[in-house]
């Protein structure tokens, strides 16, 4: 990642040195948009920053786990890593590339299903669900240098359907 111009190289780039509040949103397509207007108008837009706050995890329930459905995904995630690596061995073995990629299929596919079927006795039933989860912010920041603030509130004035922070 290159460091734009002026720059102090010892500084992170993720800090501002005076950040002031310019506008605060309840996603982060709308802080994107603002960002993006005052590049629009030319605005140094490296001297913005958009900062999620109040984080909280979500996690979306994908269904019910059982001893075959963790054994099916044990023995397809071995099937794939045993052609991966019977493909891999099969470039440098000297002939009967089909049986090195077949065994190593087998083995894979064994190895696939103890493994996940190990882990999966672990947990001793306490988490029978399988699921998709992420960390968002509920509210979006839009923080700017305080040298560029007054600048960057008077262009933001002019993006259609904005209304002005109060507390900015």
């Amino acid at each position: 990642m290159s460091m734009p111009r002026g720059t102090n190289p010892t500084q992170s780039p993720l800090r501002l040195e005076f950040p002031q509040s310019l506008a605060v949103y309840d996603d982060y397509a709308a802080a994107q948009r603002t960002v993006d207007f005052l590049a629009d108008e030319k605005f140094p837009v490296e001297q913005c920053m958009i900062v999620g706050t109040d984080l909280k995890r979500i996690e979306r329930i994908t269904g019910r786990l059982t001893t075959s459905k963790v054994a099916i995904g044990g023995l397809l995630s071995g099937l794939w890593l045993g052609l991966f690596v019977g493909l891999v061995v099969s470039i440098f073995a000297e002939g009967g590339a089909l049986t090195t990629i077949v065994s190593t299929m087998i083995f894979g596919a064994l190895f696939g299903v103890i493994w996940a079927l190990a882990g999966y006795a672990a947990t001793r039933g306490r988490r029978d669900f399988s699921s998709v989860a992420q960390v968002v912010a509920t509210r979006y920041e839009v923080l700017v240098e305080h040298t560029s603030a007054a600048r960057a509130r008077e262009l933001l004035s002019q993006l259609p359907g904005a209304t002005p922070d109060p507390f900015a």
